[in-house]
């Protein structure tokens, strides 16, 4: 029988993965989640990049943006009382939901394997059978459990890792993804609903005395009616093309990555609606919508393979 040691394979970013001579899915130890899951996971989790954070701050600034233009350009001034309240009541509720999103998908931890797990002593403690093997990322030092990459931005292996997304300075994986897909959702509801007031307050200052129609300068309402219009418009674009490929990759249950490098499907096929309480909890409620809801994961893991 071969040592423990000789049964740690090193694997680098998207190698030995469906290629022949590599071994199948029976044939890798199970590891269990407690083993995988970051010691620091309870903890605070932030990503040190310049572009990163650059990218963050960027995007609360754009959404502050708007709410500035809605509300003390459109809004305020409007002689429409129940207008101003239910439209200004609706945006900052979105507009909130999507900053907390955003801040929840940034300051999670994605599903970080532990640095450095992948010594001789611990290899030896997992008590391997015969022909099972473990897999080393050389990058990170790190057993890689299966379906992981290894991330060069946040320099460690996560679980199901989608892809990197600098806007919210943070991989998207396992135990974030909830978070990314209600950030994106709400940034585009916002961007919606503020398009389609800028729409209504053209058309409601052409008819009217533009003067009368807001606070700031005929020139300088109809520059920052522009740029929102511009920027609504872009985002909402983006962010809903993000959404529905998010949303298309937890119902196939097939990452970004995966999906890029066409990677031979080794886990067992479940249901859409098995993969979306995978992700956002089970069973559906409100609690879906709300990035102040943390996702039981493994129980809603449990419920799939119980049914």
């Amino acid at each position: 029988m071969k040592s423990p040691v000789h049964r740690c394979r090193d694997v680098e970013h998207g190698r030995g993965q469906g290629r022949a001579g590599c071994l199948q899915a029976e044939q890798r130890i199970p590891i269990s989640k407690d083993v995988i899951t970051s010691s620091a996971a309870s903890a605070l989790w932030f990503i040190r990049d310049v572009c990163g954070i650059v990218c963050a701050a960027i995007t609360w600034l754009l959404v502050l943006y708007a709410d500035f233009v809605v509300l003390f350009v459109m809004l305020l001034p409007s002689k429409n009382l129940t207008y101003s309240i239910v439209n200004g009541t609706l945006f900052n509720t979105l507009a909130f939901l999507a900053l907390a999103s955003h801040l929840r998908a940034m300051c999670t931890d994605p599903g970080a394997v532990p640095k450095g797990n992948a010594t001789k002593e611990y290899i030896e403690s997992l008590q391997l059978k015969p022909g099972q093997v473990v897999y080393k990322c050389p990058k990170c030092c790190s057993i890689k459990p299966d379906r992981a990459h290894h991330c060069s931005v946040c320099k460690r292996c996560i679980r199901k890792m989608d892809h990197h997304c600098p806007w919210v300075n943070n991989c998207v994986g396992e135990n974030n993804q909830k978070y990314f897909v209600l950030f994106t959702m709400y940034i585009a509801l916002v961007s919606l609903h503020s398009l389609l007031m800028v729409v209504f307050h053209f058309l409601y200052c052409f008819e009217d005395d533009w003067t009368k129609c807001s606070s700031f300068s005929p020139p300088a309402t109809v520059i920052l009616l522009i740029l929102l219009c511009f920027e609504a418009l872009l985002f909402l674009i983006f962010t809903s093309v993000m959404f529905g490929t998010q949303v298309h990759s937890i119902c196939t249950d097939e990452t970004g990555i995966e999906q890029l490098k066409k990677e031979e499907r080794r886990w067992a096929k479940k249901t859409k609606w098995m993969n979306m309480r995978a992700v956002f909890g089970h069973p559906f409620s409100f609690l879906w919508f709300s990035p102040f809801s943390t996702p039981d994961h493994g129980k809603a893991e449990t419920y799939q393979y119980v049914v």
